[in-house]
């Protein structure tokens, strides 16, 4: 429960603050003091397993001491020059050559998810041959709250509707299959129809997509999907834009989850896994679309924060130790674990419909019952809540929990984690 400390600090910033927060600060009330690997501490000295790594960004935990050493060092020397070249910069240029597909070979550096996501889309639309002038996405999708990112997925605020040149495509969602079908039955119909609507129309330039949809709930797609998908955009000159905002970096088992599946981006977008929660983002792509005059043209990756020298040291850092403890194996071993895991608690209790996810990140989903398959944010909420009470934090959205504990996680905390995952599901579900 919220101490004594955190309720009277709570009360004091509802004064002023805006509300909107997210529903973990809304419904978690915890005011958190300290971060130490994968332990987080509140205001009333009460401790908790990260399961959400941050908001996904702390793939090493927080306060790694070479991401710390790396920030204090580089803010007693130098902040902010614009986007001029710094000392560090070609190091992590170089660094992300190695980490990144060879075909990914050009960056540009940015601050934020959506802002990244905005790059991306002018270099789309200052490329695109005459007449193709539709983007695709994916319902279900989530790519920033900016103006361009909500077109794509036809999110509308109030009575506005920005739809755009946006054509929406079918997601991989099986368990709520919008038509009705069955996999392996079905034969992937859904891709089936991206390929008809998206891939094979010759008025889309691109297909902008998460490989796995982190905000729905972490939706991985069935064997067959990208194949199908990836290989008709190839043939129609379709470009592939991938949005690892969320799982680029190394979260699903590999640098870029696009890999897993087989699909080879001709842009792709990562941030959250870069720098340890500190702001920044990297918009990777081929040369011959990053550097075109059309897409590079005075100013295009420039942005008041854009390749600033404290987030450059903090991603070089956070993706040193990710490629020098090779933490990418790291997560494949842990997630087995954890599959295996969750996939009991699946078995126990009816109202988590569904379990899904790869690598160290995975999506629980809760239901009423699992025959209507009625969405339970309510049940969420209190596994959340109750969760929170015994010492695990997770994340929260809607029906969902999303589970994305860091990397260097050892074995045994692991396990506490889950036992502390089931002592909650116990408590709500039973």
């Amino acid at each position: 429960m919220t101490g004594l400390r955190q309720t009277q600090h709570l009360a004091r910033e509802a004064r002023h603050l805006a509300p909107g927060a997210s529903e973990e600060a809304v419904h978690g009330r915890r005011v958190f003091a300290e971060g130490r690997g994968p332990v987080l501490t509140d205001l009333d000295g009460n401790q908790y397993l990260d399961f959400a790594a941050g908001t996904l960004t702390q793939s090493l935990g927080h306060g790694h001491p070479e991401v710390v050493e790396a920030l204090t060092a580089q803010a007693r020397r130098l902040w902010n020059v614009h986007d001029s070249a710094t000392a560090d910069r070609a190091d992590l240029l170089d660094l992300l050559a190695r980490l990144l597909p060879e075909r990914l070979d050009t960056y540009a550096f940015f601050s934020t998810g959506a802002e990244v996501v905005e790059a991306a889309l002018r270099v789309v639309q200052a490329t695109a041959p005459p007449g193709r002038n539709r983007i695709g996405a994916l319902r279900h999708g989530f790519h920033g709250k900016t103006m361009g990112a909500r077109m794509l997925v036809h999110w509308d605020i109030g009575h506005q509707a920005f739809s755009g040149n946006s054509v929406l495509g079918y997601s991989p969602y099986c368990y709520r299959c919008p038509l009705e079908l069955e996999y392996p039955s079905c034969d992937v119909r859904c891709a089936t129809l991206v390929r008809r609507h998206i891939a094979e129309k010759p008025n889309v330039s691109a297909l902008v997509f998460e490989p796995v949809l982190g905000a729905a709930g972490v939706i991985v797609p069935p064997p067959g999907y990208w194949e199908r998908i990836a290989d008709a955009c190839r043939e129609s000159g379709v470009l592939l834009v991938a949005d690892e905002v969320l799982t680029g970096g190394g979260r699903t088992g590999a640098f870029l989850a696009s890999d897993l599946f087989g699909v080879e981006p001709d842009l792709a977008m990562l941030s959250k896994g870069t720098a340890s929660g500190f702001p920044f983002a990297v918009l990777a792509g081929r040369a011959e679309l990053l550097r075109r005059p059309e897409a590079a043209t005075s100013g295009a990756y420039a942005s008041t924060y854009a390749s600033n020298p404290l987030g450059i040291a903090a991603a070089r850092a956070t993706l040193e130790v990710v490629e020098r403890d090779r933490l990418i194996d790291r997560v494949r071993v842990l997630g087995e674990i954890m599959e295996d895991r969750l996939r009991v608690l699946e078995s126990r209790f009816d109202r988590l419909g569904q379990v899904r996810g790869l690598g160290l990140l995975w999506g629980l989903e809760f239901v009423t019952d699992p025959v209507t398959r009625t969405p339970a944010p309510e049940t969420a909420r209190a596994v959340y809540t109750t969760a929170l009470d015994v010492g695990l934090r997770t994340s929260l959205g809607g029906h969902m929990l999303r589970l994305a504990p860091p990397f260097t996680l050892d074995e045994a905390l692991l396990d506490e984690g889950l036992r502390l995952l089931e002592k909650a599901l116990e408590r709500v579900m039973t």
